[in-house]
């Protein structure tokens, strides 16, 4: 039973590994910032569940599984909000933004 938490903690490290860097070579890569935004904001989220999870199977005693999980559910409330509030700033100071995103100050000419 002790290789079978050992394998799956590993597997869930891998994961998470994986999507840290791909988060991270999504904010290189991409070119438009609402897309880095939405890069780094999926990588974060799925990383860190992975590796909480590797860490609540790894160890297995109740009191850091329960304290890994609200550190997640606190994650998992501020980290949308925090790349909310960064894509609002975003599309209200970028002056090029239109090219991508039709504005509600925006009048219609049609």
């Amino acid at each position: 039973m002790e290789w079978v938490r050992f394998a799956l903690t590993a597997v869930l490290l891998a994961i998470a590994i994986f999507s840290f860097a791909s988060a991270i070579l999504g904010v290189y890569i991409f070119g438009f910032i609402m897309n880095r935004i939405h890069a780094s904001g999926i990588g974060d989220s799925l990383g860190l569940f992975c590796a909480a999870l590797a860490v609540m199977i790894g160890s297995g005693e109740a009191v850091v599984i329960l304290k890994l999980f609200l550190i997640v559910c606190f994650m998992w409330c501020t980290s949308p909000v925090s790349t909310h509030f960064i894509a609002q700033i975003e599309y209200y100071m970028d002056t090029k933004l239109g090219r991508f995103v039709k504005r509600e100050d925006q009048n219609d000419a049609s």
